[in-house]
């Protein structure tokens, strides 16, 4: 995995390029990419560190390791217009809906795979990457591209059938969580807490009990019992998100993710 080629620069990858450079996971020489828009991929390249390219030929030329950034619906075209460039590269896909099984269709089957569903908390080095069980990377250089992933953040291998949940849960949960800090911060700031600081104080509530529950390992419901005194203010908070079915909503939102009613 010496040299990293992006094709496409959206905000994942963006956020994938500018962990490795900032994280010190390679050098950022040795991290390129390539997308249609030029002016952008110019912008995002003097940001962030990584050397631009203008052609998705030179850029499969340069690099021994290629993650497939682009739009689900680009992949195939970037396949077709490659034609025998890719062989003898490593693939490692970010492009939902583009596992193992669906490379299997339409690559060589000597080609090297790997599908992994990343997160954005990966620009800051704290990030979720769930490596698909099934691939045909070689062992080692899974092993480094593992290694590479785990210096932004967490890396957890998941069997084929579980990362469409999986991918639910860490790809799409941090904006909801988004949605639930935001809207702690409105409420603050609407009983005089200065904006920032309402960001400040609600980030790091949800940061610190995340943390809370991770290092300790304990129940979530033990952790919020632990908060509620009886009578107290909490339990009546706790009473007032359970009247708004705020669990349902929170189970309601991943299973439109999945395509599932209920």
């Amino acid at each position: 995995m010496k040299k990293i080629g992006f094709i496409g620069m959206g905000n994942m990858a963006q956020a994938i390029a500018d962990g490795f450079v900032a994280q010190g996971v390679a050098d950022k020489a040795d991290v390129y990419a390539y997308a249609p828009n030029q002016d952008k991929l110019r912008a995002n390249a003097e940001r962030i560190g990584f050397v631009p390219m203008a052609s998705l030929a030179e850029l499969i030329e340069a690099c021994d390791t290629l993650i497939m950034a682009c739009k689900p619906y680009q992949v195939a075209s970037v396949i077709r217009d490659a034609g025998d460039a890719m062989d003898g590269k490593a693939l490692i896909s970010i492009a939902l809906g583009w596992d193992f099984a669906a490379y299997a269709r339409v690559l060589p089957d000597d080609a090297r795979i790997q599908f992994v569903m990343p997160n954005t908390p990966a620009r800051i080095g704290d990030g979720i990457f769930l490596f698909e069980a099934i691939y045909t990377l070689e062992e080692q250089e899974r092993m480094q591209v593992m290694d590479a992933f785990s210096g932004l953040g967490m890396v957890r291998e998941l069997p084929a059938h579980l990362m469409g949940i999986g991918g639910a849960i860490t790809g799409c949960g941090p904006a909801f969580i988004d949605i639930y800090i935001e809207a702690m911060s409105d409420d603050a700031v609407k009983y005089g807490i200065p904006r920032a600081l309402a960001y400040e104080l609600v980030s790091g509530t949800v940061r610190g009990s995340a943390s809370l529950q991770s290092a300790t390992g304990e129940h979530p419901g033990a952790l919020k019992d632990a908060v509620c005194s009886p009578g107290g203010s909490t339990i009546r908070g706790v009473d007032a998100l359970e009247k708004g079915g705020f669990r349902g909503i929170c189970i309601a939102a991943i299973d439109a993710v999945m395509g599932q009613n209920r």
